[in-house]
C-alpha cells in the first residue's frame, strides 16, 4: 500500500505559525477576559483582515 505525501503544506505552516504569534500578541494586549477572547477570535481570522486592508490600500473597488 502506498502512502500519499502531501508536497505542498508550506502555506499551512505559515498560516499556523501565524496564527500562534497573533495569539500571543492579541492576549498578551488583552485587558480583560472578553478582550481575550476576542483576540482569539481575531487570531483565527487575521488573514482576512490582512487581505481586507490590502485591498483597501491597493484602491479595488
Amino acid at each position: 500500500m502506498k502512502e500519499k505525501v502531501q508536497k505542498k503544506a508550506s502555506s499551512n505552516t505559515v498560516y499556523g505559525l501565524g496564527i500562534i504569534g497573533a495569539l500571543i500578541y492579541y492576549i498578551s494586549h488583552a485587558t480583560s477576559f472578553w478582550m481575550g477572547l476576542l483576540g482569539v477570535v481575531k487570531a483565527i481570522v487575521w488573514p482576512a483582515f490582512l487581505v481586507y486592508e490590502l485591498l483597501k490600500f491597493l484602491g479595488a473597488s
